[in-house]
């Protein structure tokens, strides 16, 4: 039997509190699963610094990634008998939902814009490289692993299978509100995923949702926009990212200070500072490491470092308060020249931080591809866009939502002598 087509002895399952079970029946899904680069991901928080906003935010990027490929198996389990399917297509579509998140490095988005990276890059790599997964793809095909980082990527030809783990309306997006929700004991991300499968259909380009699981789409498209403002850019969360960043900052600027020696020498940040990344050194810095490297520099002679890697450990944030750069432009200048003059780096303790999100979009032309609309089949078979049979969506679509907050180290401020001028100042501008 052909490597694609081999099953196991009996099905494996995952107990999972989202989906219940995850089932795996295919031999090339198991040996993926357990191949090094995909067991790293056990050891790469799924919401970064989530869990020092709401405690029970660990889980990693292992738990969603086998969600995601559940859900796919459940979408394609619907879609067998469907036109426009074509079932050739399955192993491709479980492999691309398994690894889609291979490449997310630890605490994801905060250390790639501090090192200038983009997981899908890495994920590029490390399914095109010398690495297990890529043996594992290659036995299936020489070509299959091109397929799988093509799908991922969102340049392969059937954009029918991009559709099911990228769109408005994708495996991704489904498993990670509900995932998400769940562990941080929110309720804003529950929605009927049962329904919306059921109601599912193939079309040639694109899945498409018949009308009459309109209102669990609506559900699904408000639980999206709750949970972004409630739990994915609540401003303590944003507030342990600022430190984040400025702890890497300042580990990169004294790496390149010619008066500055490391207690223990960064050799996992080495070629990170120096814009040098092998794959080899990506796969080996995960958030363990990381997390030694912060309880280190807490003894380290520069003061900023420790203090921020202090607490960064010990959760002793920024605070802050709402602020927008655009229109307050000038205090923010006067606010910098008053740390200065108090004796506080500007640089790692102020700093301002925008959020935002496009819930839903209508069709824009030039527009990124994953901002196709979703599509509602009618009894006719006509296909309608949803913003224009939903009046809750029509709301919401197109309007992107922005919020600015200033965090600053409040106690260091405090700490200064009341009768400081530069105090005085500084609380003068923050009280607006």
């Amino acid at each position: 039997m052909a490597y694609r087509d081999e099953k196991l002895d009996e099905e494996k399952v995952f107990k999972d509190p989202v989906h219940r079970y995850i089932h795996v029946r295919d031999r090339v899904i198991w040996d993926l699963i357990g191949a090094r680069e995909f067991q790293r991901l056990r050891r790469i928080k799924q919401l970064g610094t989530t869990y020092l906003t709401f405690h029970g935010a660990e889980h990693s990027r292992f738990n969603h990634s086998l969600g995601v490929y559940e859900i796919v198996r459940r979408i394609i389990e619907n879609f067998r008998e469907e036109p426009f399917w074509n079932d050739d297509e399955r192993l491709l579509c479980l492999c691309a939902a398994l690894l889609h998140d291979l490449g997310h490095g630890p605490f994801s988005h905060s250390f790639e814009k501090v090192f200038d990276l983009d997981h899908e890059d890495f994920t590029r790599k490390i399914i095109l490289g010398d690495t297990q997964i890529n043996a594992i793809l290659k036995r299936v095909d020489p070509q299959f692993p091109q397929n799988v980082a093509d799908v991922i990527h969102k340049t392969y030809f059937n954009k029918l299978v991009v559709s099911l783990i990228s769109s408005q309306i994708d495996a991704d997006r489904m498993d990670y509100l509900q995932r998400d929700a769940y562990f941080t004991g929110v309720s804003y991300g529950h929605f009927d995923m049962e329904r919306i499968l059921r109601v599912m259909r193939p079309k040639e380009d694109q899945m498409v949702i018949k009308e009459s699981g309109m209102h669990a789409v609506e559900d699904y498209i408000m639980s999206r926009y709750q949970m972004y403002w409630q739990v994915y850019f609540h401003p303590v969360t944003r507030s342990a990212e600022v430190i984040l960043s400025k702890i890497l900052h300042r580990a990169k600027e004294l790496y390149f200070a010619n008066d500055f020696q490391f207690k223990l020498k960064p050799r996992h940040f080495e070629s990170f500072f120096e814009q040098e990344v092998s794959l080899d050194d990506y796969l080996k810095l995960d958030e363990n490491v990381v997390f030694y490297y912060f309880h280190i520099w807490q003894e380290e002679d520069d003061e900023i470092l420790a203090d921020l890697c202090r607490r960064f450990v010990d959760r002793d944030l920024f605070k802050y308060i709402e602020f927008d750069p655009a229109d307050q432009y000038q205090q923010l200048i006067e606010l910098k020249e008053s740390f200065i003059q108090a004796g506080v780096d500007p640089t790692y303790y102020l700093e301002v931080d925008s959020s935002s999100d496009l819930p839903y979009d209508f069709y824009r032309p030039g527009e990124e591809e994953e901002r196709l609309p979703i599509h509602l089949q009618l009894p006719s078979g006509e296909l309608k866009e949803l913003s224009r049979q939903s009046e809750i969506v029509e709301s919401i679509s197109g309007k992107k939502r922005t919020d600015h907050k200033l965090y600053f180290a409040k106690d260091l401020i405090d700490q200064l002598p009341d009768n400081d001028v530069s105090k005085q100042r500084i609380y003068d501008i923050l009280k607006g």
